[in-house]
Protein backbone atom coordinates (compact mmCIF):
# COMPACT_ATOMS: atom_id res chain seq x y z
CA UNK A 1 0.00 0.00 0.00
CA UNK A 2 1.46 3.52 -0.93
CA UNK A 3 1.51 6.24 1.32
CA UNK A 4 1.03 10.23 -0.42
CA UNK A 5 1.55 13.13 1.17
CA UNK A 6 0.84 17.02 -0.65
CA UNK A 7 3.44 18.67 -3.29
CA UNK A 8 3.65 22.04 -2.59
CA UNK A 9 6.88 24.05 -3.97
CA UNK A 10 8.96 21.00 -4.91
CA UNK A 11 8.22 19.38 -1.53
CA UNK A 12 6.38 16.52 -0.24
CA UNK A 13 4.44 18.05 2.72
CA UNK A 14 3.89 15.75 6.02
CA UNK A 15 0.51 17.37 7.83
CA UNK A 16 0.48 16.56 11.19
CA UNK A 17 -3.74 18.16 11.47
CA UNK A 18 -5.00 16.52 7.84
CA UNK A 19 -7.20 13.85 7.37
CA UNK A 20 -6.40 10.74 5.59
CA UNK A 21 -8.38 9.77 2.08
CA UNK A 22 -8.29 6.35 1.60
CA UNK A 23 -7.92 4.80 -2.01
CA UNK A 24 -9.18 1.60 -2.97
CA UNK A 25 -9.19 -1.14 -5.42
CA UNK A 26 -12.15 -1.15 -8.10
CA UNK A 27 -11.22 -4.24 -9.07
CA UNK A 28 -10.87 -6.02 -5.40
CA UNK A 29 -12.07 -3.51 -3.17
CA UNK A 30 -8.51 -3.99 -1.39
CA UNK A 31 -7.07 -0.40 0.12
CA UNK A 32 -4.28 0.64 -2.12
CA UNK A 33 -3.08 3.75 -0.62
CA UNK A 34 -3.75 6.51 2.15
CA UNK A 35 -3.08 10.14 1.07
CA UNK A 36 -3.20 13.16 3.44
CA UNK A 37 -6.05 15.73 2.78
CA UNK A 38 -4.98 18.93 1.97
CA UNK A 39 -5.84 21.74 4.70
CA UNK A 40 -7.20 25.31 4.27
CA UNK A 41 -3.29 26.37 5.21
CA UNK A 42 -1.87 24.14 3.31
CA UNK A 43 -4.36 24.99 0.19
CA UNK A 44 -3.72 28.59 0.51
CA UNK A 45 0.57 27.44 1.12
CA UNK A 46 -0.07 25.98 -2.35
CA UNK A 47 -1.73 29.20 -4.63
CA UNK A 48 0.49 31.68 -2.91
CA UNK A 49 3.69 29.84 -4.34
CA UNK A 50 2.25 29.23 -7.44
CA UNK A 51 2.02 32.99 -7.49
CA UNK A 52 5.41 34.02 -6.48
CA UNK A 53 6.50 31.49 -8.43
CA UNK A 54 4.83 32.97 -11.97
CA UNK A 55 6.31 36.08 -11.64
CA UNK A 56 9.87 34.00 -12.55
CA UNK A 57 8.41 31.67 -14.73
CA UNK A 58 6.79 34.35 -16.81
CA UNK A 59 9.97 36.06 -16.99
CA UNK A 60 11.81 32.98 -19.03
CA UNK A 61 11.60 32.87 -22.67
CA UNK A 62 9.47 30.42 -24.24
CA UNK A 63 12.02 28.61 -25.16
CA UNK A 64 13.61 28.29 -22.02
CA UNK A 65 10.19 26.93 -20.50
CA UNK A 66 10.24 24.49 -23.37
CA UNK A 67 13.63 22.93 -22.42
CA UNK A 68 11.86 22.32 -19.44
CA UNK A 69 9.26 20.44 -20.58
CA UNK A 70 10.77 18.11 -22.38
CA UNK A 71 13.26 17.35 -19.50
CA UNK A 72 9.39 16.61 -17.80
CA UNK A 73 8.39 14.53 -20.95
CA UNK A 74 11.73 12.17 -20.29
CA UNK A 75 10.87 12.29 -16.63
CA UNK A 76 7.58 10.93 -17.37
CA UNK A 77 8.39 8.25 -19.89
CA UNK A 78 11.55 7.13 -17.72
CA UNK A 79 9.05 7.16 -14.72
CA UNK A 80 5.87 4.76 -16.68
CA UNK A 81 6.44 1.92 -15.13
CA UNK A 82 5.82 3.34 -11.42
CA UNK A 83 2.96 6.05 -12.64
CA UNK A 84 1.64 2.88 -14.37
CA UNK A 85 1.40 0.50 -11.24
CA UNK A 86 -0.06 3.24 -9.56
CA UNK A 87 -2.32 3.99 -12.00
CA UNK A 88 -3.07 0.67 -12.29
CA UNK A 89 -4.19 -0.51 -8.70
CA UNK A 90 -6.57 2.51 -7.88
CA UNK A 91 -8.14 2.34 -11.53
CA UNK A 92 -8.73 -1.38 -12.59
CA UNK A 93 -6.42 -0.57 -15.40
CA UNK A 94 -4.44 -3.27 -17.11
CA UNK A 95 -0.51 -2.40 -16.53
CA UNK A 96 0.11 -1.82 -20.09
CA UNK A 97 -2.70 0.18 -20.68
CA UNK A 98 -1.72 2.31 -17.47
CA UNK A 99 2.00 2.45 -18.83
CA UNK A 100 1.33 3.29 -21.86
CA UNK A 101 -0.94 6.85 -20.27
CA UNK A 102 2.06 7.92 -18.74
CA UNK A 103 3.55 7.75 -22.54
CA UNK A 104 0.72 9.51 -24.09
CA UNK A 105 1.52 12.28 -21.29
CA UNK A 106 5.08 12.81 -22.17
CA UNK A 107 3.84 12.48 -25.77
CA UNK A 108 1.41 15.74 -25.03
CA UNK A 109 4.03 17.51 -22.91
CA UNK A 110 6.29 17.46 -25.71
CA UNK A 111 3.37 18.81 -28.34
CA UNK A 112 3.18 21.78 -26.29
CA UNK A 113 6.66 22.34 -25.28
CA UNK A 114 6.83 22.78 -28.96
CA UNK A 115 4.40 25.88 -29.11
CA UNK A 116 7.17 27.61 -27.46
CA UNK A 117 8.22 29.33 -30.69
CA UNK A 118 4.70 29.86 -32.32
CA UNK A 119 2.64 31.75 -29.57
CA UNK A 120 2.33 34.67 -31.35
CA UNK A 121 0.26 38.03 -31.17
CA UNK A 122 -0.95 40.12 -34.25
CA UNK A 123 -0.34 43.52 -35.56
CA UNK A 124 -3.98 45.06 -36.60
CA UNK A 125 -4.12 48.15 -38.95
CA UNK A 126 -5.37 51.26 -36.86
CA UNK A 127 -7.74 53.85 -38.63
CA UNK A 128 -5.52 56.74 -37.44
CA UNK A 129 -2.51 57.41 -39.16
CA UNK A 130 0.94 57.08 -37.53
CA UNK A 131 -0.53 54.01 -35.44
CA UNK A 132 -0.25 50.91 -34.69
CA UNK A 133 -1.97 48.31 -32.68
CA UNK A 134 -0.47 45.34 -30.87
CA UNK A 135 -2.06 42.79 -29.80
CA UNK A 136 -0.27 40.18 -27.37
CA UNK A 137 -0.73 37.12 -26.06
CA UNK A 138 0.30 36.99 -22.10
CA UNK A 139 -0.30 34.44 -19.49
CA UNK A 140 -2.94 34.25 -17.40
CA UNK A 141 -1.32 33.63 -13.73
CA UNK A 142 -2.31 30.63 -11.68
CA UNK A 143 -4.46 28.01 -12.96
CA UNK A 144 -6.29 25.65 -10.97
CA UNK A 145 -6.45 22.70 -13.11
CA UNK A 146 -9.04 20.10 -11.27
CA UNK A 147 -8.59 16.06 -13.07
CA UNK A 148 -10.89 13.45 -13.70
CA UNK A 149 -10.60 9.88 -12.55
CA UNK A 150 -10.89 8.21 -15.92
CA UNK A 151 -7.64 9.17 -17.44
CA UNK A 152 -6.08 10.84 -14.74
CA UNK A 153 -2.47 10.78 -15.86
CA UNK A 154 -2.94 12.05 -19.51
CA UNK A 155 -5.49 14.44 -18.41
CA UNK A 156 -3.58 16.02 -15.83
CA UNK A 157 -0.17 16.88 -18.32
CA UNK A 158 -2.79 17.88 -21.01
CA UNK A 159 -4.03 20.57 -18.71
CA UNK A 160 -0.61 21.70 -17.30
CA UNK A 161 1.37 21.17 -20.20
CA UNK A 162 -0.10 24.38 -22.00
CA UNK A 163 -0.70 26.07 -18.79
CA UNK A 164 3.19 26.06 -18.28
CA UNK A 165 4.37 26.58 -21.91
CA UNK A 166 2.40 29.93 -22.40
CA UNK A 167 4.27 31.05 -18.60
CA UNK A 168 1.31 30.17 -15.97
CA UNK A 169 1.92 28.01 -12.52
CA UNK A 170 -0.90 25.43 -11.51
CA UNK A 171 -2.28 24.08 -8.71
CA UNK A 172 -3.74 20.54 -9.26
CA UNK A 173 -6.50 18.61 -7.65
CA UNK A 174 -6.33 15.34 -8.45
CA UNK A 175 -9.65 13.02 -8.70
CA UNK A 176 -9.84 11.60 -5.11
CA UNK A 177 -10.12 8.17 -6.77
CA UNK A 178 -7.00 8.03 -8.50
CA UNK A 179 -4.65 10.22 -6.45
CA UNK A 180 -1.72 8.13 -6.59
CA UNK A 181 -0.90 8.19 -9.99
CA UNK A 182 -0.46 12.13 -9.60
CA UNK A 183 2.15 11.82 -6.79
CA UNK A 184 3.82 9.80 -8.91
CA UNK A 185 3.66 12.26 -11.69
CA UNK A 186 5.36 15.21 -8.99
CA UNK A 187 7.79 12.69 -8.54
CA UNK A 188 8.68 13.42 -12.41
CA UNK A 189 8.25 17.24 -11.81
CA UNK A 190 10.84 17.08 -9.09
CA UNK A 191 13.22 15.10 -11.21
CA UNK A 192 12.82 17.42 -14.40
CA UNK A 193 13.99 20.42 -12.03
CA UNK A 194 11.21 22.44 -12.34
CA UNK A 195 11.42 25.29 -10.55
CA UNK A 196 9.79 25.12 -6.78
CA UNK A 197 6.12 26.42 -7.16
CA UNK A 198 5.60 26.05 -10.91
CA UNK A 199 3.22 22.47 -10.19
CA UNK A 200 1.82 21.72 -7.21
CA UNK A 201 -0.55 18.96 -6.72
CA UNK A 202 -2.73 18.25 -3.55
CA UNK A 203 -5.59 16.27 -3.03
CA UNK A 204 -8.87 18.17 -1.32
CA UNK A 205 -11.98 17.73 -0.31
CA UNK A 206 -14.75 19.79 -1.88
CA UNK A 207 -14.37 22.62 0.75
CA UNK A 208 -10.63 22.97 0.19
CA UNK A 209 -11.02 23.05 -3.46
CA UNK A 210 -13.65 25.53 -3.36
CA UNK A 211 -11.16 28.10 -1.29
CA UNK A 212 -8.30 26.75 -3.80
CA UNK A 213 -10.24 27.88 -7.00
CA UNK A 214 -12.39 30.96 -5.28
CA UNK A 215 -8.74 32.26 -3.84
CA UNK A 216 -7.75 35.88 -5.71
CA UNK A 217 -4.58 34.64 -7.15
CA UNK A 218 -6.61 32.10 -8.87
CA UNK A 219 -6.92 33.53 -12.82
CA UNK A 220 -8.30 30.00 -14.17
CA UNK A 221 -10.24 27.14 -13.40
CA UNK A 222 -10.02 23.97 -15.70
CA UNK A 223 -11.90 21.00 -15.61
CA UNK A 224 -12.98 17.67 -16.77
CA UNK A 225 -16.33 16.45 -15.06
CA UNK A 226 -19.63 16.40 -14.66
CA UNK A 227 -22.14 18.71 -15.38
CA UNK A 228 -23.18 19.11 -11.91
CA UNK A 229 -19.07 19.95 -11.20
CA UNK A 230 -19.07 22.09 -14.18
CA UNK A 231 -22.04 24.00 -12.56
CA UNK A 232 -20.09 24.40 -9.25
CA UNK A 233 -16.95 25.62 -11.09
CA UNK A 234 -19.00 28.40 -12.91
CA UNK A 235 -19.93 29.14 -8.96
CA UNK A 236 -16.70 29.58 -7.94
CA UNK A 237 -15.31 32.11 -11.12
CA UNK A 238 -18.14 34.50 -10.41
CA UNK A 239 -15.83 35.31 -7.29
CA UNK A 240 -13.23 36.76 -8.76
CA UNK A 241 -14.71 36.65 -12.41
CA UNK A 242 -11.74 34.19 -13.67
CA UNK A 243 -11.95 32.38 -16.97
CA UNK A 244 -13.27 28.67 -16.84
CA UNK A 245 -12.19 26.03 -19.27
CA UNK A 246 -14.94 23.00 -18.84
CA UNK A 247 -14.79 19.70 -20.62
CA UNK A 248 -18.53 18.55 -19.07
CA UNK A 249 -20.33 15.25 -20.16
CA UNK A 250 -20.84 13.42 -23.18
CA UNK A 251 -23.08 11.62 -25.17
CA UNK A 252 -21.72 10.78 -28.26
CA UNK A 253 -24.39 9.57 -31.08
CA UNK A 254 -23.15 7.05 -33.82
CA UNK A 255 -25.19 6.70 -37.11
CA UNK A 256 -25.03 4.17 -38.83
CA UNK A 257 -26.62 4.57 -42.33
CA UNK A 258 -27.60 1.82 -44.84
CA UNK A 259 -23.90 1.66 -46.96
CA UNK A 260 -21.77 1.44 -44.05
CA UNK A 261 -19.13 -1.24 -43.65
CA UNK A 262 -21.51 -2.72 -40.36
CA UNK A 263 -18.34 -5.03 -39.53
CA UNK A 264 -16.58 -2.10 -39.01
CA UNK A 265 -18.72 0.14 -37.31
CA UNK A 266 -20.37 -2.62 -35.20
CA UNK A 267 -16.36 -3.86 -33.97
CA UNK A 268 -15.94 0.01 -33.42
CA UNK A 269 -18.60 0.90 -31.75
CA UNK A 270 -18.31 -2.14 -29.11
CA UNK A 271 -14.95 -1.53 -28.25
CA UNK A 272 -15.64 2.37 -28.32
CA UNK A 273 -18.44 1.13 -25.32
CA UNK A 274 -16.48 -1.25 -23.71
CA UNK A 275 -12.65 0.63 -23.39
CA UNK A 276 -12.01 1.53 -19.45
CA UNK A 277 -15.67 -0.11 -18.75
CA UNK A 278 -17.27 2.75 -20.61
CA UNK A 279 -15.94 5.35 -18.66
CA UNK A 280 -14.35 7.98 -21.72
CA UNK A 281 -16.00 11.10 -22.15
CA UNK A 282 -16.31 10.62 -26.11
CA UNK A 283 -17.44 6.95 -26.06
CA UNK A 284 -20.59 5.80 -27.98
CA UNK A 285 -23.46 6.22 -25.38
CA UNK A 286 -26.25 5.95 -28.33
CA UNK A 287 -26.55 4.46 -31.51
CA UNK A 288 -29.03 5.56 -34.52
CA UNK A 289 -29.08 2.50 -36.98
CA UNK A 290 -30.87 2.82 -40.37
CA UNK A 291 -34.10 0.73 -40.84
CA UNK A 292 -32.92 -0.91 -43.44
CA UNK A 293 -29.69 -2.74 -42.07
CA UNK A 294 -31.12 -2.15 -38.22
CA UNK A 295 -31.40 -6.26 -37.50
CA UNK A 296 -28.21 -7.49 -39.69
CA UNK A 297 -26.54 -4.66 -37.25
CA UNK A 298 -28.07 -5.56 -33.92
CA UNK A 299 -26.97 -8.89 -34.54
CA UNK A 300 -23.25 -7.72 -35.14
CA UNK A 301 -22.98 -5.56 -32.77
CA UNK A 302 -24.81 -8.07 -29.95
CA UNK A 303 -21.82 -10.52 -31.18
CA UNK A 304 -18.88 -7.98 -30.65
CA UNK A 305 -20.78 -6.39 -27.24
CA UNK A 306 -20.53 -10.36 -26.02
CA UNK A 307 -16.98 -11.56 -27.43
CA UNK A 308 -15.81 -8.75 -24.53
CA UNK A 309 -15.36 -10.51 -21.16
CA UNK A 310 -15.25 -8.55 -18.13
CA UNK A 311 -12.85 -9.08 -14.99
CA UNK A 312 -9.55 -8.38 -12.49
CA UNK A 313 -7.10 -7.16 -15.45
CA UNK A 314 -4.31 -7.31 -13.34
CA UNK A 315 -4.85 -11.23 -14.16
CA UNK A 316 -6.38 -11.14 -17.08
CA UNK A 317 -4.64 -7.59 -18.90
CA UNK A 318 -7.68 -8.10 -22.59
CA UNK A 319 -10.40 -8.05 -20.37
CA UNK A 320 -13.13 -4.95 -20.27
CA UNK A 321 -12.00 -3.88 -16.36
CA UNK A 322 -14.06 -2.41 -13.42
CA UNK A 323 -16.06 0.86 -13.24
CA UNK A 324 -14.71 3.44 -10.21
CA UNK A 325 -16.75 2.61 -7.97
CA UNK A 326 -20.04 0.75 -6.37
CA UNK A 327 -22.02 3.87 -6.58
CA UNK A 328 -21.25 4.36 -10.12
CA UNK A 329 -22.53 0.98 -10.96
CA UNK A 330 -25.42 1.17 -8.74
CA UNK A 331 -26.61 4.41 -11.04
CA UNK A 332 -25.65 2.84 -13.97
CA UNK A 333 -27.95 -0.06 -13.52
CA UNK A 334 -30.77 1.87 -12.27
CA UNK A 335 -31.08 3.37 -15.02
CA UNK A 336 -30.99 -0.31 -17.26
CA UNK A 337 -33.62 -0.87 -14.59
CA UNK A 338 -35.50 1.98 -15.46
CA UNK A 339 -35.29 1.99 -19.25
CA UNK A 340 -36.10 -1.86 -18.96
CA UNK A 341 -39.40 -0.75 -17.03
CA UNK A 342 -40.24 1.99 -20.10
CA UNK A 343 -40.37 -0.42 -22.50
CA UNK A 344 -36.60 -1.18 -23.75
CA UNK A 345 -35.54 -4.61 -24.59
CA UNK A 346 -32.56 -6.03 -23.11
CA UNK A 347 -30.38 -8.16 -25.01
CA UNK A 348 -27.55 -8.58 -23.07
CA UNK A 349 -25.96 -7.47 -19.86
CA UNK A 350 -28.06 -5.69 -17.03
CA UNK A 351 -26.94 -7.51 -14.11
CA UNK A 352 -24.88 -6.69 -11.17
CA UNK A 353 -22.07 -9.64 -11.10
CA UNK A 354 -21.59 -11.40 -7.49
CA UNK A 355 -18.19 -10.84 -5.85
CA UNK A 356 -15.28 -8.34 -5.38
CA UNK A 357 -15.10 -5.50 -7.69
CA UNK A 358 -17.12 -2.82 -9.08
CA UNK A 359 -17.75 -4.69 -12.46
CA UNK A 360 -20.76 -4.75 -15.01
CA UNK A 361 -20.97 -6.58 -18.15
CA UNK A 362 -21.66 -5.17 -21.76
CA UNK A 363 -25.22 -3.98 -21.82
CA UNK A 364 -27.09 -3.92 -25.00
CA UNK A 365 -30.86 -2.15 -25.05
CA UNK A 366 -33.39 -2.32 -28.06
CA UNK A 367 -36.64 -0.78 -28.39
CA UNK A 368 -35.62 1.94 -27.42
CA UNK A 369 -37.19 6.31 -27.49
CA UNK A 370 -36.10 9.08 -28.05
CA UNK A 371 -37.47 10.07 -24.92
CA UNK A 372 -36.02 7.60 -22.52
CA UNK A 373 -33.91 8.76 -19.51
CA UNK A 374 -30.95 6.00 -21.20
CA UNK A 375 -30.96 7.50 -23.99
CA UNK A 376 -31.32 11.61 -22.90
CA UNK A 377 -28.53 11.46 -19.79
CA UNK A 378 -24.95 10.16 -20.05
CA UNK A 379 -24.28 6.44 -19.12
CA UNK A 380 -20.69 6.49 -18.16
CA UNK A 381 -20.53 2.99 -18.65
CA UNK A 382 -20.76 -0.15 -20.64
CA UNK A 383 -24.47 0.16 -22.04
CA UNK A 384 -25.12 0.70 -25.08
CA UNK A 385 -28.91 1.87 -26.75
CA UNK A 386 -29.99 1.33 -29.67
CA UNK A 387 -32.52 3.11 -31.91
CA UNK A 388 -33.69 3.22 -35.59
CA UNK A 389 -34.30 5.59 -38.14
CA UNK A 390 -35.92 5.69 -41.86
CA UNK A 391 -33.56 8.40 -43.32
CA UNK A 392 -30.23 10.86 -43.13
CA UNK A 393 -32.58 13.88 -42.06
CA UNK A 394 -34.06 11.72 -39.11
CA UNK A 395 -30.76 10.70 -38.02
CA UNK A 396 -29.27 14.14 -37.66
CA UNK A 397 -32.96 15.61 -35.77
CA UNK A 398 -32.50 12.65 -33.38
CA UNK A 399 -28.79 13.34 -32.76
CA UNK A 400 -29.49 16.95 -32.30
CA UNK A 401 -31.92 16.61 -30.35
CA UNK A 402 -29.95 16.70 -27.22
CA UNK A 403 -28.50 18.58 -23.91
CA UNK A 404 -24.96 17.73 -24.72
CA UNK A 405 -22.75 18.14 -27.99
CA UNK A 406 -19.44 16.95 -27.35
CA UNK A 407 -18.42 14.12 -29.45
CA UNK A 408 -20.67 12.60 -32.82
CA UNK A 409 -19.73 9.65 -35.43
CA UNK A 410 -21.18 8.90 -38.82
CA UNK A 411 -20.31 5.68 -40.57
CA UNK A 412 -21.34 5.98 -44.48
CA UNK A 413 -19.65 4.85 -47.70
CA UNK A 414 -21.50 8.24 -49.52
CA UNK A 415 -19.73 11.32 -49.09
CA UNK A 416 -22.64 13.75 -49.63
CA UNK A 417 -24.33 11.87 -47.03
CA UNK A 418 -21.38 11.96 -44.85
CA UNK A 419 -20.74 15.91 -45.09
CA UNK A 420 -24.08 16.98 -44.70
CA UNK A 421 -24.30 15.15 -41.58
CA UNK A 422 -20.46 16.22 -40.26
CA UNK A 423 -21.56 19.65 -41.65
CA UNK A 424 -25.21 19.94 -39.58
CA UNK A 425 -24.22 17.53 -36.03
CA UNK A 426 -24.44 19.98 -33.38
CA UNK A 427 -20.79 18.95 -31.40
CA UNK A 428 -17.38 19.80 -31.32
CA UNK A 429 -16.24 16.73 -33.08
CA UNK A 430 -17.58 14.84 -35.84
CA UNK A 431 -15.20 11.53 -36.86
CA UNK A 432 -16.18 9.93 -39.88
CA UNK A 433 -15.75 6.23 -40.20
CA UNK A 434 -14.25 6.03 -37.12
CA UNK A 435 -14.51 6.14 -33.32
CA UNK A 436 -13.28 8.75 -31.04
CA UNK A 437 -9.92 9.39 -30.15
CA UNK A 438 -8.81 12.99 -29.21
CA UNK A 439 -5.57 14.11 -31.37
CA UNK A 440 -2.98 16.28 -29.80
CA UNK A 441 -3.08 19.00 -32.52
CA UNK A 442 -6.93 19.48 -32.75
CA UNK A 443 -9.31 20.93 -30.33
CA UNK A 444 -11.25 19.04 -28.13
CA UNK A 445 -14.30 21.42 -27.02
CA UNK A 446 -18.00 20.50 -26.83
CA UNK A 447 -21.12 22.18 -27.52
CA UNK A 448 -24.35 22.64 -25.76
CA UNK A 449 -23.83 21.24 -21.98
CA UNK A 450 -20.45 19.91 -23.21
CA UNK A 451 -18.75 22.48 -21.66
CA UNK A 452 -16.79 25.80 -22.43
CA UNK A 453 -13.34 26.50 -23.93
CA UNK A 454 -11.60 23.00 -24.37
CA UNK A 455 -8.19 21.43 -25.09
CA UNK A 456 -5.44 20.28 -27.51
CA UNK A 457 -4.03 22.38 -30.26
CA UNK A 458 -3.23 25.14 -31.02
CA UNK A 459 -6.53 26.59 -29.67
CA UNK A 460 -6.45 24.63 -26.98
CA UNK A 461 -3.15 26.55 -25.82
CA UNK A 462 -3.95 30.19 -26.53
CA UNK A 463 -7.05 29.27 -24.19
CA UNK A 464 -4.31 29.45 -20.85
CA UNK A 465 -3.87 33.38 -22.53
CA UNK A 466 -4.88 36.15 -21.94
CA UNK A 467 -4.48 39.74 -24.31
CA UNK A 468 -2.97 42.64 -24.34
CA UNK A 469 -3.63 45.44 -26.44
CA UNK A 470 -0.79 47.67 -27.02
CA UNK A 471 -1.90 51.13 -29.16
CA UNK A 472 1.44 52.81 -30.28
CA UNK A 473 1.28 56.20 -31.62
CA UNK A 474 4.19 57.22 -33.30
Amino acid sequence: MRIDKNFVCNEFKQSNTAETLSVYSPATEELVGQVQLATAEEAIEAVEAAAEAQKRWRELTSIERAAYMHRLADALVARKDAIGLALANESGKSLEDACNEAVYAGDITRYHAEWARRIEGEVIPSDTPSESLLLQREPIGVIACLIPFNYPVYTLLRKIAPALITGNTVVVRPSNNTPGSAFEIAQAVLESGLPAGVVNILTMDHAIAERVCTHPAVGMITLTGSVGAGRKVLEYSQVNISKSSLELGGKSPAIVEADADLEKAAREIAASKTTNCGQLCTAIERVYVHEAVYEPFVKLLRTHMEERRYGDRSIEPSDMGPLINESSRLNIHQMVERAIDDGARLEMGGFIPEGPGYFYPPTMLTECRQDMEIVQEEIFGPVLPVLKYSDADEALRLANDHQFGLASVVYTENYRTAMKLANNIEAGEVYVNRTPADPYQGYHAGWKRSGLGGDDGKHGMLDYTQTRLVVLNY
